[in-house]
């Protein structure tokens, strides 16, 4: 029973170093020292109380990562109400199992809460993940006059669909709106790579050079988080 349970931390702790692109030393740390290894960077990298809840949670899931929905299923099957069907939704969508995610979304409202902002949102977002850019158009004009849909990822997804469907208009009206300062970094980068498309290379200088400045400011956990994106704009930035 240790070694799994050490072994599971060592999936955990790779998990995380993976999902954040912590340093390349903290893997070796991790795999040949698993136990030391394992406790040091959980105290440094990962360990907050508030998050405790969520670090279990998350180990399920690398571990067994459908037992929530199985768990989800059954509670569904037992009381087949409107919440419990949208928790099973979310859950697909959180392994990234989007057609089945659209079917219980749609599920959800084909009778009662016809309009529920976040299963719209959320059938939105599918739907793009799998490339059905008419359905993405469909669900976002239902909420396009929302207040919460602007600036969110819903309508930056809305605004690529458009552009897919050769709107490029009402599709820069729509990606633009994802450029607030401060967040949504890797959003903007696509929005810089969109405009360099369309020839608006002086714009997307412009609004490269703001994500980089931020870059310098920015906290250690985003400056890991966001890493990748961070050298993107730099390597991007040489070009133009």
């Amino acid at each position: 029973m240790q070694y799994y349970l050490i072994i599971a931390l060592q999936v955990y702790c790779v998990y995380h170093w993976y999902k954040n692109k912590n340093d390349y030393y903290w893997v070796f740390l991790i795999i040949f020292l698993p136990v030391i290894g394992c406790i040091v960077y959980l105290i440094t990298q990962v360990y907050n109380k508030r998050d405790v809840d969520k670090m279990q949670e998350e180990l399920t899931t690398i571990i067994n990562p459908t037992k929530k929905v199985r768990d989800l299923e059954k509670a569904l099957e037992f009381s087949e109400t409107f919440q419990n069907r949208v928790n099973l939704a979310d859950a697909y969508y959180d392994i990234k199992d989007f057609n089945h995610a659209i079917k219980h979304y749609e599920d959800a409202i084909a009778k009662d809460f016809h309009n529920d902002k976040h299963v719209i949102f959320q059938l939105i977002k599918s739907y793009f993940f799998i490339d059905n850019y008419q359905k993405v158009i469909f669900y976002a004009e239902k909420v396009k006059d929302n207040t919460d849909f602007k600036g969110s990822k819903a309508q930056f997804f809305y605004g690529l669909s458009l552009d897919h469907i050769g709107e490029a208009e009402q599709a820069e009206i729509q990606i633009r709106q994802i450029d607030q300062r401060y967040s949504n970094y890797e959003e903007r980068l696509h929005l810089a790579q969109f405009l360099i498309a369309k020839g608006k290379v002086s714009e997307a200088k412009d609004l490269l050079n703001e994500i980089y400045i931020e870059s310098q400011h920015m906290t250690t956990v985003n400056k890991r988080k966001y890493r990748t994106t961070i050298k993107e704009v730099e390597q991007l930035l040489k070009t133009i």
